[in-house]
């Protein structure tokens, strides 16, 4: 199986923690982001596949530090 590297905002509740628990347990890396880093990762399990990461989607230096740190972490994003 291909393993990708998902890049999912909203990773603290609703249907983000569900796409987020359902793609680690598929074995994929996920960064996971959100406002709120502490709800999302109390909504998550701790993971070596997982990467918590601050996200305001409003906010341009949120998301470039966030696609940094995930490149950095995993080398690409490949599902968005």
């Amino acid at each position: 199986m291909n393993k990708k590297v998902w890049f999912i905002t909203g990773a603290g509740r609703g249907m983000g923690v569900d796409i987020t628990k359902a793609a680690l347990k598929a074995g994929h890396k996920v960064v996971a982001t959100g406002r709120n880093t502490e709800s999302v990762a109390k909504a998550l399990n701790e993971n070596e596949n997982l990467l918590i990461v601050k996200l305001d989607v409003t906010k341009q230096a949120d998301a470039n530090a966030a696609v940094d740190a995930a490149v950095e972490k995993f080398g690409r994003i490949d599902v968005w």
